[in-house]
């Protein structure tokens, strides 16, 4: 297919433009942007900085993509925004490149959904077929697994992982890590359980999911006087060869600059 760019867009000549794409009314791109073949450009749409749009994405009017990171150590580094293959990105959408402390590189996968008003900040690793709803917000160094899902108002802070296929709840603050499959609701967010409509969607069996409740218990219950280090100990040798649940497993032990999100204390402590 051919390019096809409207009279009022303004388009570097050095910006990389491939076969199919659709630049729209009044659109802005730099020269160091590089759109794969078909994306598309709605109308007042602008891509700057050194950006790479993959194939197949659409961007809505009023996005503002790989301008400057809203980060005041930042010093003018040659940093990069990747956004994959095949993402929704609506209007007013923000997403910035990276910066010296986090890596150089914002990267957001394939297949994903950015709402109205979405933002990702400078450093975010953000996986494939994630949905941000209206005006969610990613904080500077943020980690979303595949398949997670964050509500409208939300707000994940500096440095938090969420893990695969998870659920935020809507105006919910995330301080801290958010296990695979988990759902985590409220203000300040707290670990209500497991993400179980997401499971359902993902053709998760009843068995397995009967296995991660029972996990989920072992690993978060208050009547449970061992260290976290035995719960996942004893977790693991339950529920060997269960996917999910080594999953949850894996990413409790890892390294966390944040510490995980927890349930609600029974006193409502």
């Amino acid at each position: 297919m051919a390019t096809k760019i409207h009279p009022t867009a303004v388009v570097d000549p050095k910006a990389e433009i491939a076969d199919g794409v659709e630049i729209g009314p009044f659109c802005c791109v730099g020269p160091r942007v590089s759109l794969a073949a078909d994306v598309v450009l709605k109308s007042h749409v602008v891509v700057d900085g050194l950006t790479k749009v993959g194939a197949r994405t659409a961007i809505y009017p009023f996005a503002s993509i790989g301008l400057r990171p809203q980060d005041l150590k930042y010093a003018g580094e040659n940093s990069e925004l990747t956004l994959g293959a095949d993402n929704t990105v609506r209007e007013y959408v923000t997403m910035n490149p990276g910066t010296e402390g986090g890596g150089m590189v914002t990267r957001v996968g394939d297949h994903c959904l950015f709402m109205a008003g979405a933002h990702v900040a400078h450093d975010c690793q953000v996986g494939d077929h994630v949905i941000l709803a209206n005006n969610a917000t990613l904080a500077g160094h943020v980690t979303v697994g595949s398949y997670a899902i964050i509500g409208g108002l939300a707000a994940v802070h500096q440095f938090v992982r969420i893990g695969a296929h998870a659920m935020i709840g809507g105006m919910t603050g995330v301080e801290h890590d958010v296990i695979p499959y988990g759902s985590v609701v409220g203000e300040r967010g707290r670990l209500s359980g497991l993400n179980l409509v997401g499971l359902k969607r993902g053709g998760v069996s009843k068995d397995r999911v009967h296995n991660m409740r029972a996990a989920f218990r072992l690993l978060f219950s208050a009547d449970n006087d061992a260290t976290i280090s035995e719960r996942l100990e004893d977790a693991a040798a339950r529920f060997a060869g269960e996917e999910e649940i080594m999953d949850i497993i894996q990413f409790m032990q890892a390294e966390s600059a944040r510490g995980l999100t927890q349930p609600k204390p029974v006193n409502g402590g």
